[in-house]
């Protein structure tokens, strides 16, 4: 489509109007099929969607991955019908008019919420609410960077995110928000579906404060934009395009609209669309077309306008692709694929043969060493923590990203757990960073739905978790996690990982940056760890998921005893004492269950020893999940309940985490005097 065609296409107010209803009906046709679904956003969203899609998000349906592609986030995902409709009506192969019937069925790539999948156009997973638009801001954060280390002919987009009056009510927004406006993220636009309904009815009976004042307060441009008005929304995006600070776009809607039964009711939100609603709206908007048909001039007009305003600035972007020295072309394929630089491996290799000969130190402390000396190996590692770079260490020689230095690859998150995981998150989904952020563990309850998110998307964020038990002493209960890492193994395609020394970690951080399928946590100690690997070994034998760190020496085994972390080198006590009295004992580091569980039955059998060894698990966690390790005769020694304030050394003998405890265990259990 050429520009005098364009602009007679932007003239014709009646295909306008008919491109925006097409979402409508798309949707309602899609929701009542499926006996479910949400109505409310989609058909109260049609135009402001219509605007973006059609006039300003730089994308291409035949390469969905392009890696200058701009960013659309759906942070309310509920609404996904909206989202699926402007895939299909854009032109993206893979969602086809059958996809859009199959909505909410198994098999479907339409899912109930947007189920991340970049070759389908879908950026991010969007299930709690306020997570999309922290995505979002973590998704601005990468275009930036990436802008300023690989050029603008290369990376030069923006992200949008498109949230409702929910989205903004949770705290994970407010956090972000905050610092999306102290980072100044021009590139960030946000299109609030202003409506003034939530599910349980007008957001008068919740909140009463001024969102816009909210958003000045902290740094953005606020506009404002009738979102049944196209042109308004036109001329409000663009506005918004040419500010170096994010902008929010408050967009007056009205929930639901054309679904004449619950127009601008809080019941248009989720309610159940029957057929006789699916017809009022027809005749409401005058559309004549049955179920799931988009006549050809609609679709035309939809498809026509993205391929003339994307076709020729793909091109343009290949060609300046093609033109940039060998090298540089070649970190932006490898950025855009989403792997590892080839040896990268080499220079954490020689931080775990110098491991064994260091001190007892904490593993924080080895981990923060481990991941600097593959910083230069790796370009796209980004570090950061929420105000806790000094008891982390992760920062170590890298400069931080500010607003004015796009270049660091370090984020001060600043006091707010929950935007860094969940703009993490949207740093990964991004592509051409990997994420690593560092905290306490007992902070990470405040990550948890950013870290199930990245689970169930399958993203690799690394998230590095100090202060893993009571260990840390004297800060106390309330900061010593008993509970969570059992937490953190019940997360389907989690990799967890507690190592027991510096070899242990260097291992740990090989199997978590190779991992380009899913999350990983590292647990790691305040307090010193003594070394218990002391032979240097090219294999990773972490990667295993448990090894036998030290075998039974004489004789038969009778006992195994496995630990995690810092009890790693308790067992290796214990075994010493049980030994001098002649109970034959191995000790099976485990530093990771989940890797464990990957490999073959015979192996688990002879890393844990036959039915005859007694299991002896040492934890100083709660024993939920042992049992599939210790069977029903196993022993656990760990913890039961919260800890207490006390030096950490005390706090392991007042709980029995010790050697000695640990023999008179066993001997208990042998019925050994």
């Amino acid at each position: 489509m050429n520009v005098v065609a364009r602009t007679q296409v932007l003239a014709d107010s009646t295909l306008n109007k008919k491109m925006a209803d097409a979402i409508r009906l798309l949707s309602l046709d899609a929701i009542e099929r499926a006996g479910d679904g949400h109505p409310g956003a989609p058909l109260g969203c049609a135009e402001i969607a219509t605007v973006l899609f059609t006039r300003h998000l730089k994308l291409n349906p035949a390469d969905p991955n392009w890696f200058d592609r701009d960013r659309f986030v759906l942070s309310n995902g509920h609404g996904s019908m909206l989202l699926y409709s402007l895939l299909y009506l854009s032109g993206y192969q893979a969602v086809t008019i059958e996809q859009i019937k199959s909505f909410r069925k198994l098999g479907s790539i339409c899912h109930g919420h947007p189920e991340y999948a970049t070759e389908y156009g879908i950026e991010v997973t969007t299930g709690p609410l306020g997570q999309g638009f922290a995505n979002g801001v973590g998704m601005a954060v990468a275009e930036e960077h990436l802008r300023n280390v690989l050029g603008p002919g290369v990376v030069d987009h923006f992200t949008y995110v498109l949230a409702g009056d929910g989205c903004l009510m949770e705290g994970v927004a407010q956090e972000a928000l905050s610092l999306a406006g102290h980072l100044k993220l021009g590139k960030l636009i946000v299109l609030w579906d202003d409506n003034s309904i939530t599910d349980d009815g007008s957001t008068s009976i919740s909140i009463s404060e001024d969102i816009r004042t909210r958003f000045r307060a902290a740094g953005w441009q606020v506009l404002d934009a009738d979102g049944h008005d196209t042109e308004a929304i036109d001329g409000a995006i663009a506005h918004a395009k040419s500010d170096s600070r994010p902008s929010l776009i408050a967009c007056a809607t009205t929930i639901g609209r054309g679904f004449v039964r619950l127009e601008g009711q809080r019941g248009a939100h989720g309610s159940r669309v029957f057929k006789e609603d699916t017809e009022a709206a027809r005749e409401r908007l005058g559309w004549t077309f049955p179920p799931f048909v988009v006549p050809d001039d609609v679709l035309a007009g939809w498809r026509g306008m993205v391929d003339a305003r994307n076709g020729e600035e793909y091109r343009a972007w290949q060609a300046r692709l093609a033109e940039l020295p060998a090298d540089k072309r070649a970190l932006v394929e490898r950025l855009a694929r989403r792997e590892l630089p080839t040896g990268w491996e080499e220079s954490l290799g020689r931080y775990k043969r110098s491991a064994i000969d260091l001190p007892a130190q904490p593993s924080i402390q080895s981990s923060g060493e481990a991941v600097a000396s593959v910083f230069a190996a790796i370009p796209e590692l980004m570090s950061g923590a929420p105000d806790l770079e000094g008891p982390t260490g992760h920062k170590r020689e890298l400069r931080a990203f500010t607003a004015s230095d796009r270049g660091g690859r370090f984020v001060h998150y600043g006091i707010r757990e929950h935007a860094m995981g969940s703009m993490m998150n949207g740093m990964a989904a991004h592509g051409g960073i990997i994420p690593i952020g560092a905290t306490y563990l007992a902070f990470s309850d405040y990550l948890r739905p950013a870290i199930r998110m990245a689970a169930l998307m399958g993203v690799p964020t690394v998230f590095v978790f100090s202060h893993d038990s009571i260990g840390i002493g004297q800060n106390g209960p309330t900061h010593q996690p008993v509970e969570i890492v059992a937490s953190l193994r019940a997360i389907p395609n989690m990799l967890v990982m507690r190592p027991a020394d510096a070899v242990e970690v260097a291992e740990c951080w090989e199997m978590a940056l190779a991992r380009r399928d899913g999350p990983s946590s590292l647990i790691l100690s305040r307090q010193p760890l003594p070394p218990v690997r002391n032979v240097h070994t090219d294999e990773n034998l972490c990667a295993r998921g448990a090894y036998v760190l030290a075998e039974a020496v004489d004789g038969p085994r009778k006992v195994s005893l496995i630990a995690t972390g810092s009890e790693v080198s308790i067992a290796l006590e214990a075994k010493r004492l049980l030994e001098k009295e002649g109970i034959s004992t191995a000790v099976v580091s485990m530093p990771s269950w989940e890797a464990f569980e990957r490999q073959d039955e015979r192996y688990r059998r002879s890393t844990l020893g036959g039915e005859d060894a007694l299991k002896v698990g040492i934890e100083a966690a709660v024993r939920q999940g042992w049992e599939r390790y210790l069977g029903e005769n196993g022993i656990f020694v760990g913890m039961t309940g919260f800890g207490a304030s006390g030096p950490g050394e005390e706090l392991f003998r007042h709980f029995g985490i010790t050697a000695e405890n640990v023999v008179g265990e066993v001997k208990r259990r042998l019925r050994i005097r």
